[in-house]
């Protein structure tokens, strides 16, 4: 299997961030999980494209950009890594967590609580809808996302 990252740089990570790692998994399977999970959630939405349309991984890519310089199609930005780490991390300490099971239909959604109710939104879907959403992720990523906050995809409403 593939995962971004090394074991040593994801050790040197948790040091460097005030962390041990908790429970008995491994650095090589929580990497393993954890990339699976940002390439599930984001790998749609990463700018450029695959370099083979076989690889493992998102990353590396072609024709990718971030704050407006190319990335090497040999490379994988050292944000991806980050956020794998620090998903790591999440899943170190709640094993699972980075891969819910969704049975379609079965959610129930409290629309009334007394005197108080409320419409629930309308559009998220599919299994991703109930993945948890990592904020330090979220912001490591931003960059390397199609409508990320370089700007790309965004549109202006014009009267």
């Amino acid at each position: 299997m593939a995962a971004y990252g090394t074991d040593e740089g994801f050790t040197a990570w948790l040091s460097a961030n005030g962390h041990t790692l908790p429970g008995s998994l491994t650095a090589a399977v929580l990497r393993e999980r954890a990339s699976a999970y940002v390439d599930a959630l984001y790998g749609p939405r990463f700018v450029g494209k695959p370099v083979a349309w076989d690889q493992d991984l998102a990353w590396p890519r072609q024709g990718a950009t971030a704050w407006g310089l190319a990335i090497p199609s040999d490379e994988v930005p050292g944000s991806v890594v980050n956020a794998v780490y620090a998903a790591a991390f999440v899943e170190a300490g709640s094993p699972g967590v980075l891969s819910p099971s969704v049975t379609p239909g079965s959610a129930k959604v409290l629309t009334k609580v007394g005197s108080i109710s409320w419409t629930p939104v309308q559009g998220a879907s599919g299994a991703s809808s109930f993945m948890p959403v990592l904020t330090v992720v979220e912001g490591l990523l931003a960059p390397l996302l199609i409508n990320g906050i370089h700007g790309r995809g965004v549109a202006a409403m014009v009267v």
